[in-house]
C-alpha cells in the first residue's frame, strides 16, 4: 500500500495537481456532498427568513445536464450498443435503451423518486425512503402555482425540485439501461422489461437512498442537529462513503447485475466457435462520443450548483477521460500491435466510469491520474478478467463498468486528500473545508463498494429466477439464430 500510494503521489505531481483554484470557491460553492434530498427544503424554511429562491442560472444548468443525459442514453447507450452486436440483434438493443428509459421514467415519477430521496420509517430508514413523494405529490401546488424547493450543497442556495427529480431520473433509466449489454443478443424482450422493473424496484433504488439521501446542509446548525439529521441519512451516507455522480450507484450496480445475469442465462449460441464481431463500429463511435459529451451534464450537473465544483468535475470529465482513451490505445497497441478504433472508444467509456465517482472531489492531476490507470485496467477487465470468469458479458458490462466503477471509487478515498491535491470534504456545522485521511476513507470506500456488490448480487440472482420462474429469461434458439429484430420485433435494421 505504502509503494502504491507513494506511486500515486509521484504521478499526481507530474500531472500537476490543482487544489488552489479549487480552494477560491470554497465560500460560494462548497466541495459537493452525495445528493441532497428534497426533504432539505423544509429545513430551510424553518430556520431562514424569507425562504430562499432558486438562481435561474443553478436552474438552467441543470436543465441543460438533464438534457445531456437523456443524449447520454438516447442516442447515446442505444448506439454504442447497438454498433457492438451483430447486424441481425440492431434493432433489439436499440429498443431495449429506449423503452427501459420509458419504463424507468415512468416508474421513477409514480414512486422511485419518493423511495430514494425521502426520509423512510423505522429500522429501513436508511436502507430505503418514504411514500412521501407518490406520484410526485406535494411538489406542485396547485392553488399558489408554487413548486417546492430541493437543497443543493451550499447552505440557503435551493433549486426547484422538479429540476432535482427530472435530473435524476435520468440516472436510473441509464443504469438500469447498462445493464442489457451484458446479456444482449439472447434475452426476452418482456423479460428484459420485467427484470428491469424488478432490480430498479429492489436494487437501485435502495442502492441511491444508502449512498445519496440526506437531509441537506441546511440542517446542519450545530453538532446535535447535525447528528439528528446525519442520523436520517443513508446507511453508507453517513458512514462517509463519497460518490460524486454513481460510481457505486450507477456503474457497480449495474454492472454486477450484468455479470449474474451473463452467468445465469448462459452464452450466445455459437460463442467462440463462430465470428461475433461489431456489425458497425461508426456507430460505436457515434454513440461512445455522444456519451462523452452527455457524461458532462452526468457529472458536473451532480454538483446541483453552476460554479466551481461543477468547472471542476467538468474538467476532471474532460482530461481523464482523454488520458484513459490513450493509455487503453498504447496497452493494446503495444500488446496487439495495432490500436483500434473500438479501443480508443472503451477506453474513453473507461475514464469515463472511473472518474464518474471523483469528478468533484479530487484535483486534475488526480483525475488525470485516474484516468490513465482505469484505461490499462479496464483493458485487463475486458480481456483477461473476461477470460478467467469464463462468462459471455456480451458488450464487457462488467470489464469496463464494473472494473472501472471499483477503481475509482477506492481512488476517490486515494485522491480527494489535500496531500494528494484534493478537495477535502465539508464540515457544515463549521462552516469551513476539512481533510479527510487516506486509509480511513479507502476503508469506508471498500466498504460501499462490497455493500454495493452483495446488494446487487443478491437481488440481481432473485429477479433473474423469477422471471425466469414465470415468463422464461431465453428466446428459443431458433429465434436466437434468426436474430431478436425480426423475431422479436418484426424488423430489420438494414433492408438490403
Amino acid at each position: 500500500m505504502k509503494k502504491f500510494l507513494a506511486l500515486c503521489t509521484l504521478l499526481a505531481m507530474l500531472c500537476g495537481l490543482v487544489a488552489p483554484a479549487f480552494a477560491d470557491n470554497v465560500a460560494a460553492t462548497p466541495a459537493a456532498a452525495p445528493v441532497a434530498a428534497p426533504a432539505a427544503a423544509s429545513a430551510v424554511a424553518a430556520t431562514a427568513a424569507p425562504a430562499p429562491t432558486p438562481n435561474k442560472g443553478d436552474t438552467t444548468w441543470m436543465l441543460t445536464a438533464t438534457l445531456l443525459v437523456i443524449m447520454m442514453s438516447i442516442p447515446g447507450l442505444a448506439l454504442f450498443y447497438g454498433g457492438l452486436v451483430r447486424s441481425k440483434n440492431m434493432l433489439s438493443v436499440l429498443m431495449q435503451v429506449f423503452s427501459i428509459f420509458a419504463l424507468i421514467t415512468v416508474l421513477w415519477a409514480i414512486y422511485g423518486y419518493s423511495l430514494a430521496f425521502t426520509q423512510g420509517s423505522g429500522a429501513l430508514s436508511p436502507f430505503i425512503g418514504g411514500f412521501d413523494r407518490l406520484f410526485l405529490k406535494g411538489i406542485f401546488d396547485p392553488v399558489s402555482g408554487s413548486v417546492a424547493n430541493a437543497a443543493t450543497f451550499s447552505k440557503g442556495v435551493v433549486i426547484p425540485e422538479f429540476a432535482f427529480v427530472a435530473f435524476q431520473a435520468t440516472f436510473a433509466a441509464i443504469t438500469v439501461a447498462l445493464i442489457v449489454g451484458a446479456f444482449a443478443e439472447r434475452m426476452k424482450f418482456a423479460s428484459v422489461l420485467l427484470f428491469s422493473a424488478l432490480w430498479f424496484t429492489f436494487a437501485y433504488l435502495p442502492i441511491a437512498h444508502m449512498v445519496w439521501f440526506w437531509m441537506g446542509p441546511d440542517a446542519y446548525t450545530d453538532q446535535a442537529a447535525a447528528d439528528t439529521a446525519t442520523a436520517a441519512a443513508g446507511w453508507l451516507f453517513q458512514k462517509g462513503a463519497l460518490d460524486f455522480a454513481g460510481g457505486t450507484v450507477v456503474h457497480i450496480n449495474a454492472a454486477v447485475a450484468g455479470l449474474v445475469g451473463a452467468f445465469l442465462i448462459g452464452k450466445r449460441i455459437g460463442y467462440g466457435k463462430e465470428p461475433m464481431a461489431p456489425h458497425n463500429l461508426v456507430m460505436t463511435m457515434i454513440g461512445g462520443s455522444l456519451l462523452w459529451v452527455g457524461w458532462f451534464g452526468f457529472n458536473a450537473g451532480s454538483a446541483l450548483e453552476a460554479g466551481g465544483t461543477a468547472a471542476l468535475a467538468f474538467m476532471n470529465t474532460l482530461d481523464a477521460t482523454a488520458a484513459a482513451a490513450l493509455t487503453w490505445s498504447l496497452a493494446e497497441w503495444l500488446l496487439r500491435g495495432k490500436p483500434s478504433v473500438l479501443g480508443g472508444v472503451s477506453g474513453a467509456v473507461a475514464g469515463l466510469v472511473a472518474i464518474t465517482p471523483a469528478c468533484g472531489w479530487v484535483g486534475v492531476g488526480g483525475g488525470l491520474v485516474i484516468g490513465a490507470i482505469a484505461g490499462v485496467a479496464c483493458f485487463w477487465g475486458v480481456t483477461g478478467l473476461k477470460k478467467m470468469l469464463g462468462m459471455d458479458d456480451a458488450l464487457d458490462v462488467f470489464g469496463v463498468h464494473g472494473v472501472g466503477g471499483i477503481l475509482g471509487a477506492l481512488l476517490t478515498g486515494v485522491f480527494n486528500n489535500w496531500g494528494m491535491g484534493g478537495t477535502g470534504i465539508v464540515d457544515y456545522v463549521n462552516n469551513k473545508i476539512i481533510d479527510t485521511e487516506i486509509g480511513a476513507q479507502v476503508w469506508i470506500q471498500a466498504q460501499a463498494v462490497l455493500t454495493t456488490i452483495i446488494w446487487s448480487g443478491v437481488v440481481a440472482f432473485v429477479c433473474y429466477k423469477i422471471v425466469d420462474l414465470t415468463i422464461g429469461l431465453r428466446v428459443p434458439e431458433e429465434a436466437e439464430r434468426e436474430g431478436l429484430d425480426t423475431t422479436s420485433h418484426g424488423e430489420r435494421a438494414y433492408n438490403l
